[in-house]
């Protein structure tokens, strides 16, 4: 897959399947800006990958969404990709969820996407071209028991990215949604009473998934490079899972 010359901002590329993605883009010779809210992590993906210094913010704040793609323009001239990767996970029934944990997932994973996509649609309309791919989840289409706003949340984004991929089909704007699996991601191992051990995540692979393993992120990232490419030019409001098989149960 050829990014040459494209400029793609991608939210979430500190870690996991977000870091992953950035270094999927930067090796078909796309022009990488890495958007996470952990300074740190950003900075050193950004050192080992080689590109510009991150932009550090919260997605969840729509002026900081406005101003990663004002400052992306500014230092690229244009904006081709859009790939909405930030996320979080709050691990809970409805009675366990607070006013707080509610609206800070949802904050993060509807809001971000639907904000960075709104100040990013704006710049695609005037060259014509763009193409954005939101992070669903299998958990969005699906329902899990102990997570309840984390569902919540990616089931709102498949079906804003159905919307929005209708809203601008003639726009020259591309619009779809990764449905990951069982990752091996820090995320994955979040929320839990206690962290679990490499051994714990490897049972989990074994006893969950169809393929017995857990999704590497890369995996991931490889499929969204394809969503993002001309190979996929005849997709809009798709929503493509990569489960190992899970959901065809």
């Amino acid at each position: 897959m050829d990014l040459a010359g494209k400029v793609a901002l991608i939210t979430g590329a500190a870690s996991g399947m977000g870091a992953a993605t950035a270094r999927e883009f930067a090796a078909a010779g796309g022009h990488v800006v890495i958007v996470d809210l952990n300074a740190g992590l950003a900075r050193n993906v950004a050192a080992e990958m080689g590109v510009q210094e991150p932009i550090i913010g919260d997605v969840s704040d729509s002026a900081f969404c406005r101003r990663a793609v004002e400052m992306t323009l500014k230092r690229h001239g244009r904006l081709d990709i859009l790939v909405n990767c930030a996320g979080i996970i709050f691990r809970a029934d409805a009675q366990g969820t607070s006013d707080e944990n509610w609206r800070r997932v949802m904050a993060v994973n509807v809001d971000g996407v639907f904000f960075m996509s709104r100040a990013a649609i704006g710049q695609m309309k005037k060259q014509g071209s763009g193409v954005i791919v939101n992070f669903g989840s299998i958990w969005g289409g699906v329902g899990a028991a102990g997570v309840a706003a984390y569902c919540a949340s990616k089931g709102a984004v498949l079906n804003l990215t159905r919307a929005m991929a209708l809203d601008h089909a003639r726009d020259g704007i591309r619009i779809n949604a990764v449905c990951p699996g069982e990752v091996n991601t820090p995320m994955l191992a979040s929320g839990r009473p206690s962290p679990p051990t490499p051994e714990d995540l490897k049972k989990l692979g074994e006893t969950m998934v169809p393929m017995g393993r857990l999704a590497d992120p890369v995996e991931i990232a490889r499929v969204v490079l394809f969503l993002v490419s001309d190979a996929a030019s005849y997709m809009t409001g798709s929503l493509v899972t990569v489960d190992a098989g899970y959901t065809a149960r």
